[in-house]
């Protein structure tokens, strides 16, 4: 586009000047995109590498914890849903319904789940979690609930506390559907 044509003179600048603020604009988007990626990206590793001492810790003080992680994701399957069968529980899980009973068989021993005929299909065994178990896992929690609760007052001052509270609601939303 030209304004003014004195034999193109000014045609040209006004394009090169225009061509040159699209050009800045690119750069700093771009610079922009990259630094914001690198930043998240140190920001993923940090927080994966907090988060994973953190939950190490938390499990150190929450009681006695001999299970697999598949034992762990039964039990409290079965908690969230209520009795299920080995077979149900298989499926949910993503395996074979060998695979589940040999998860479910040591919990039985310990005596964390029980079996019953289920009221609906008699030749179905319907697994649960025993007062026995409910009782463990309401106790661990407690001990990790308690713990969190004193190392943030001992080691962070209100204002720190506060100041996690808001990045809590920042990592909120990074699980939001």
């Amino acid at each position: 586009m030209c304004l003014l044509n004195d034999g193109g003179t000014q045609c040209v600048q006004l394009n090169f000047t225009v061509y040159l603020y699209i050009c800045n604009i690119d750069l700093v988007s771009t610079r922009k995109s990259s630094t914001q990626t690198a930043l998240a990206r140190t920001l993923a590793a940090e927080m994966r590498a907090v988060f994973r001492k953190l939950k190490l810790r938390v499990r150190e003080h929450g009681g006695g914890n001999d299970l697999t992680p598949s034992q762990a994701s039964v039990l409290l399957r079965l908690e969230r849903d209520g009795g299920d069968t080995v077979s149900s529980l298989a499926r949910a899980e993503g395996m074979r319904p060998q695979s589940m009973s040999a998860i479910v068989a040591p919990l039985q021993e310990s005596g964390l789940v029980r079996g019953a005929p289920d009221p609906n299909d008699g030749r179905q065994t319907l697994m649960s979690l025993t007062p026995k178990c409910l009782k463990w896992l309401q106790e661990g929690r407690a001990a990790r609930q308690d713990w969190m609760t004193t190392i943030i007052s001992q080691k962070l001052s209100v204002h720190e506390q506060e100041k996690v509270q808001e990045a809590l609601a920042l990592l909120a939303r990074l699980v939001e559907d």
